[in-house]
C-alpha cells in the first residue's frame, strides 16, 4: 500500500514539473523588433505561374483530342491499323495498297476467294538475289513486253510438276505431249530439224513445200515413204534406172524397194530384211 501510494506521488512531481517548464517557456519576453517576412508567391510571379499551368492543361486537352482524332480516323484496333491486320502468319492487307518505297517479303498471297493484283503506271518488275546482294534473276512486265533475266526458265505442268518448256544459253526444250502451231504461214525454222516423226493432223494434208530451193530428207538408212492412197501424182518427177551387178542372181529377186536421190529421182533397189537404198546408193551419182 505503501508502495503504490510513493509512485502516485512522483508522478504528481513529474506532472507538475512538466507543466511549471511549459508556462515558463510560454512566458519568455520577445524581442520588440522581431520582423515577419511572408512565406509564399505573390504579385506578378504568382500570375505567371498560373498562366503557365492553364497553358500546359490546354496544350494537354488538345493532344488528348488530336490523339482521339488519329485513332479514329486511322481506325486503330487492338489487331491492327485500318486495312492492316497483324496475325499470327503475318501481315493481312485488305483492300487497295499503294507501296512508295521498296516492299521486301518473304512471301505474297491472296486470299482464297479473290485473285492478287500486282498494278503500275509504268513496270511491274521482280528481282531475286543472293546472300551477298547479287541480282540472279529478274522480271519485268512492261507496257511493250514481258522480260526474264536469268540463267534457266522452266514452265512445269500443275499437277505433276513436269517442265512443259526451258530455255537456257545452250537449248530450248519443249516438253508437252503436242506442239501446235496455228499460224497461216506456219513454222519457219532457219536451220535444221531433227524429228523421229512428221504427222498431219487428222482429215489434213501433210505439205512439204521448198518454194525457191530444193527439199532434202536424208538417213544413214534410207528414207521410207509408205503411201496409203488410190491415187499418187509425182509432177516432173524424174525416175531412175537400176542395174543389178553380175554377181546377183537372175529372175530370182521378185521383191523391190522403192528409193529417192537427193535430187528426187527414183529408183528400185533389192528389198532385204532392212533398208538397202544406202547400199545401192551409188546409182544416184550415174544418173
Amino acid at each position: 500500500m505503501d508502495r503504490s501510494t510513493n509512485l502516485d506521488i512522483e508522478e504528481l512531481k513529474m506532472t507538475r514539473e512538466q507543466y511549471i517548464l511549459a508556462t515558463q517557456q510560454n512566458n519568455l519576453p520577445r524581442a520588440e523588433n522581431a520582423q515577419l517576412y511572408p512565406v509564399g508567391i505573390y504579385g506578378w510571379r504568382k500570375r505567371c505561374l498560373y498562366f503557365f499551368v492553364l497553358l500546359l492543361l490546354v496544350t494537354m486537352i488538345v493532344n488528348l483530342a488530336m490523339t482521339i482524332w488519329i485513332l479514329k480516323v486511322m481506325n486503330f484496333t487492338v489487331d491492327g491499323m485500318g486495312n492492316l491486320r497483324v496475325t499470327k502468319k503475318g501481315i493481312r492487307l485488305e483492300g487497295v495498297s499503294e507501296f512508295l518505297l521498296p516492299l521486301y517479303v518473304k512471301e505474297i498471297h491472296s486470299r482464297k476467294d479473290s485473285p492478287l493484283v500486282l498494278q503500275s503506271d509504268r513496270n511491274v518488275t521482280v528481282n531475286a538475289r543472293n546472300h551477298m546482294g547479287q541480282l540472279t534473276g529478274q522480271l519485268t512486265v512492261g507496257a511493250d513486253a514481258v522480260e526474264a533475266q536469268c540463267k534457266r526458265f522452266e514452265v512445269r505442268a500443275n499437277e505433276d510438276g513436269r517442265v512443259l518448256f526451258s530455255a537456257d544459253e545452250d537449248e530450248i526444250s519443249i516438253g508437252a505431249e503436242k506442239l501446235k502451231v496455228t499460224g497461216t504461214e506456219g513454222a519457219v525454222f532457219g536451220h535444221s530439224v531433227e524429228t523421229p516423226h512428221i504427222r498431219a493432223e487428222p482429215f489434213q494434208d501433210l505439205k512439204l513445200e521448198s518454194p525457191t530451193r530444193s527439199l532434202i530428207m536424208e538417213a544413214p538408212r534410207g528414207v521410207q515413204i509408205f503411201l496409203n492412197a488410190d491415187t499418187i501424182r509425182l509432177g516432173n518427177l524424174p525416175t531412175g534406172s537400176f542395174s543389178s551387178s553380175p554377181s546377183s542372181s537372175n529372175g530370182q529377186q521378185t521383191v523391190y524397194e522403192l528409193c529417192v536421190c537427193p535430187n528426187g529421182k527414183l529408183y528400185l533397189s533389192p528389198a532385204g530384211v532392212g533398208s538397202t537404198c544406202q547400199s545401192s546408193s551409188n546409182i544416184c551419182l550415174w544418173s
